[in-house]
């Protein structure tokens, strides 16, 4: 791989293997699968590229696991988790960088993940300490009612590649604390964050066969055996909608507990009497965070009639100035996209809305050379009809359409399948609840552009998802309730 030493040296020092009840190993059939540089098109290295056999050797290494695991004192878990904390911040230059290698983000935005992933194991190390249950005499009076709690048993956790560590610690921190053992299956894009992040949780003293990771070319062959052996009792899923509906169907035929984080799209609404300057800063952290690659990206801008030449004035000048480059280069804010289909995505949904009737007011043209960068991008009044109302964008660009009241926008944030996050921005204390409480969306930013938060519960409505992840949810998406029923 070309680069600097240091690009080389930390993905020279990530195994390569499947982790298997402890033990790197390679694919049962020896197959590989090659990690890009998404600024370069090149290649990085090549990992183990699990099977559906492989699957069976790490399920039977997670049930093997369970009971044991179960069994271990909340503080020991915590104790890991902690453990695992440390860990990341001590390592955190080195797995930002190798971040920014595989998945493309600038330097300073994987750092922050790195950070915010290591976040996810101190809640959950805090919260595995206090798991509760009760006791309570009956209504009636005469018995006694004891509530308890247990872990639901293996699970299998599913990541995504535009957040290659911090979505799995969000899954990770919760099953370690809670006390079920996992198999984790990330994005094939972006393995080399969660293979760095199992060696740290061995090195952290997380007993062999807790955590087993596989990185595969295979998805559907890999993980379709796994949610119909009936050993699996959890899926938590991150990533489409198309993808979650699937695996919700797999799920069903053993009545799996599901936690499925899907896509979004995003309103994100301006009204006349908001703070501009705010809400211009507000709408940048909304939409070019992670390069506007996430679930929670302001997909669709919606700004008061009177305001909006202003407001997109400003955006744009705001969003031009962005330096675009490969994350490793200093002063960038801007990396390249996923991969060249992502790019083509993001063009084909620009140039649909520029036919519409939108205008583009910065950016709009992919450049010419390697890697799959897109400028930032500005469009002002686009149609209703386009495409990018109902598609996510996953990229870096800000379509504006004007609305005249509150009841129209309202309808208009609403008129979509999702509902994972929206944001509004008033200086009208009762109009932002009003507004908040009418969208229907798991989560509502008032006058903030970032609403994640690993206290706070991460989640959508409709077809965004169901579960929630963080916050005191997180950990009972992977406890079940046990009563018993005492005679007195």
């Amino acid at each position: 791989m070309g680069g600097e030493p240091n690009e080389a040296r930390v993905v020279a020092e990530v195994p390569k293997g499947l982790l298997v009840a402890g033990q790197w190993m390679d694919a049962s059939d020896g197959a590989t699968l090659d990690v890009l540089d998404p600024s370069t098109g090149e290649t990085l290295c090549a990992v183990a590229d699990a099977t559906p056999e492989d699957g069976r050797r790490a399920l039977d290494a997670a049930a093997g696991a369970q009971k044991e695991f179960a069994a271990t004192a909340p503080r020991a878990r915590a104790d890991m988790l902690m453990a695992a904390f440390d860990l990341l911040h001590e390592r955190i230059d080195d797995l930002a960088l190798l971040m920014t290698l595989e998945m493309g983000k600038p330097l300073a935005e994987a750092r922050g993940e790195i950070a915010y992933a290591a976040e996810f194991f101190r809640h959950f190390a805090e919260e595995a300490v206090r798991i509760e249950g009760g006791y309570q005499t009956a209504p009636a009076g005469g018995s006694r009612f004891l509530i308890t709690k247990q872990p639901v048993g293996p699970a299998l956790l599913i990541t995504p590649w535009n957040f290659p560590m911090a979505m799995g610690t969000r899954k990770i921190g919760p099953a370690i604390a809670a006390g079920c053992t996992s198999i984790i299956k990330p994005a094939q894009q972006t393995p080399l964050s969660m293979l760095a992040l199992g060696e740290i949780l061995r090195e952290a003293g997380v007993p062999d066969g807790v955590v087993n990771i596989l990185p595969t070319t295979r998805p559907g062959e890999l993980t379709e055996p796994l949610l119909r052996s009936g050993v699996i009792r959890k899926l938590s899923f991150t990533g489409s909608t198309a993808v979650g509906r699937v695996l919700l169907a797999q799920s069903a035929e053993q009545v799996l507990r599901t936690s499925m984080e899907l896509g979004g799209n995003a309103g994100f609404v301006v009204f006349e009497d908001a703070d501009i300057d705010e809400a211009v800063a507000g709408a940048m952290a909304a939409k070019m965070r992670n390069t506007g690659e996430a679930c929670t990206a302001a997909n669709r801008i919606f700004v008061q009639r009177s305001v909006i030449e202003e407001f997109g004035d400003r955006l744009a000048k705001a969003m031009s100035e962005l330096p675009v480059g490969r994350g490793v280069e200093e002063g960038v804010r801007v990396g390249p996209l996923i991969d060249e289909a992502a790019r083509e995505k993001v063009q084909t949904l620009v140039d649909d809305a520029v036919a519409g009737g939108a205008r583009v007011l910065t950016g709009g043209t992919a450049p010419d050379g390697p890697g799959y960068f897109y400028p930032p991008t500005v469009l002002t009044g686009v149609p209703a009809s386009a495409k990018m109302g109902s598609e996510e964008i996953f990229g870096p660009v800000a379509p504006l359409t004007p609305f005249d009241t509150e009841d129209e926008v309202v309808e208009a944030v609403n008129d979509t399948e999702y509902g994972l996050v929206n944001y509004v921005f008033t200086n009208d204390l009762r109009r932002g609840l009003r507004v908040a409480e009418a969208l229907e969306s798991g989560m509502v930013g008032l006058n903030q552009g970032v609403v994640s938060n690993p206290a706070a519960p991460f989640g959508g409505v409709k077809a965004s998802g169901l579960g929630r992840e963080g916050g005191r949810t997180g950990i009972e998406e992977f406890l079940e309730t046990k009563y018993v029923g005492i005679a007195m």
